[in-house]
């Protein structure tokens, strides 16, 4: 069952909606624009293939719906629910658009980003162990206060890591693409990652994966981190060098709190899941409470740029509104 644009106008857009709920969230279309629930299996509800222009990937699985989008011959747009677009340029092609869901995520990952610091700081994981046995262990811990943190990641999440961070009273220096100052001061280059890592408590990874990225903190950024340091991973896990991460953790000279792994999910028998020191939750960064109502805001607004030729947030590929203004 499809929903039905509001004006009687022939709709000139028909989007794919992987979900019937997500579909019902939206309520009333603009005019101009159709939406048909597709699972990303065989034939969208009331659409043929050919008449699919553009899809709502699903979420969080984004890369399991991307061998679906070649057979889709007159595709324009692709909307993704999560920040990262990893892959799908390289399926889709340069003429089809790509628009992210950067700002949805923004608050939930930045939550937990200090979550992980400050559960494995103060040793919270530690006693939840510790619980099920009823093993009373008081130990001095870190606190996140004083701490000195290397926030790589200067994005829309990278922003609502710092300033969460505002109140812990840590010692911030961030890190971008390149150095450059901003009306929260200065901003180092990646190219000082290395020199910056000896001098810092906790690492905190919220940079995109590109080419650029993979792997950017190597063994040698790794090895620069004094004994005992903190690695928190909120980006992707290709980011970090995972073999490099493993033995400096299983080693114990590094701690790390991950949200995301290289490969994920992490294989039942890696060492990383027995080290005392590692903190890894499932991918769960920007799956809260308040991803419903923020995607289905983002996806009306959506609707209603391309409903009036205008173009729709977030691209990260064009395509079709190369020239477009949004």
């Amino acid at each position: 069952m499809s929903t039905k644009p509001t004006a009687a106008t022939a709709p000139h857009w028909t989007f794919a909606i992987p979900d019937r709920d997500l579909l019902s969230a939206l309520g009333s279309l603009p005019a101009g624009i159709r939406a048909v629930p597709w699972d990303f299996d065989g034939e969208p509800d009331g659409a043929r293939l050919d008449d699919i222009d553009a899809v709502v990937l699903p979420y969080p699985d984004t890369a399991g719906a991307l061998p679906q989008l070649p057979k889709l011959k007159n595709l324009k747009l692709v909307q993704t629910q999560t920040t990262g677009v990893d892959g799908i340029a390289a399926v889709v092609g340069a003429d089809v658009a790509i628009a992210s869901a950067a700002g949805v995520h923004a608050a939930s990952t930045a939550e937990l980003a200090v979550g992980l610091m400050l559960a494995s700081l103060r040793g919270i994981d530690v006693a939840a162990r510790d619980q099920p046995e009823g093993r009373w262990r008081h130990e001095r811990r870190q606190s996140l206060a004083d701490r000195k943190v290397l926030l790589l990641g200067v994005g829309g999440i990278g922003r609502e890591i710092a300033r969460r961070l505002e109140p812990f009273e840590v010692q911030l220096t961030r890190v971008g693409t390149h150095a450059r100052d901003d009306s929260g001061g200065h901003i180092h280059g990646t190219e000082e990652l290395q020199d910056l890592a000896a001098s810092h408590d906790v690492l905190v990874v919220i940079t995109p994966l590109t080419e650029a990225t993979r792997g950017l903190v190597d063994a040698a950024v790794l090895a620069a981190l004094p004994d005992g340091a903190l690695v928190v991973n909120v980006a992707r896990g290709a980011v970090i060098d995972t073999d490099s991460l493993t033995a400096e953790v299983v080693s114990g000279r590094l701690s790390c709190a991950l949200d995301v792994t290289h490969p994920e999910p992490l294989p039942p028998d890696h060492p990383l899941w027995r080290a005392a020191n590692a903190l890894i939750t499932p991918h769960l960064g920007g799956d809260s409470t308040a991803f419903g109502p923020r995607i289905v805001q983002l996806l009306k607004e959506q609707l209603a740029a391309v409903a009036v030729g205008k173009a729709p947030r977030n691209l990260v590929q064009p395509g079709r509104f190369s020239n477009v203004s949004p």
